[in-house]
């Protein structure tokens, strides 16, 4: 089973979205700032605090990761047995969010919640309405 972990940070009424690129999955969208595979030995905590590091250069305590949501992707995915998708909230975090993979994202915007981008990754622009309504 894989399991993915994302990291949704949020500032009011803002959340962070990245615009893939280069990756060979729904390049050319907008998808959660930050995410990735959770490694065999890993949680899925310490798996949404590596990938914001990696992925935005910034620091975030396990104390400050909120659990939103657990799902199994519905779409089927190419060499995976099954799939989950474990959905975190930060609202503080150490450090400016910034690109720091720059051939895997083209952009990197804060969005307000009432706005977000018709191009998002449909399993999380569905998850995305479903934490943002809370």
């Amino acid at each position: 089973m894989t399991a993915i972990s994302y990291v949704v940070l949020r500032r009011g009424n803002e959340v962070l979205l990245q615009l893939r690129q280069g990756t060979g999955f729904m390049d050319g969208c907008w998808g959660i700032a930050a995410a990735g595979h959770v490694e065999p030995g890993e949680s899925s905590e310490a798996a949404a605090i590596r990938e914001a590091r990696e992925e935005l250069g910034v620091s975030i305590a396990l104390a400050d990761l909120r659990a939103l949501a657990t799902v199994p992707r519905q779409q089927p995915v190419a060499g995976a047995d099954g799939m989950t998708d474990h959905f975190y909230l930060a609202t503080a975090w150490a450090g400016t969010p910034r690109i720091m993979e720059p051939d895997k994202a083209a952009d990197l915007r804060w969005f307000r919640d009432d706005l977000l981008p018709e191009n998002l990754v449909p399993h999380e622009k569905a998850a995305l309405s479903g934490i943002l309504r809370r």
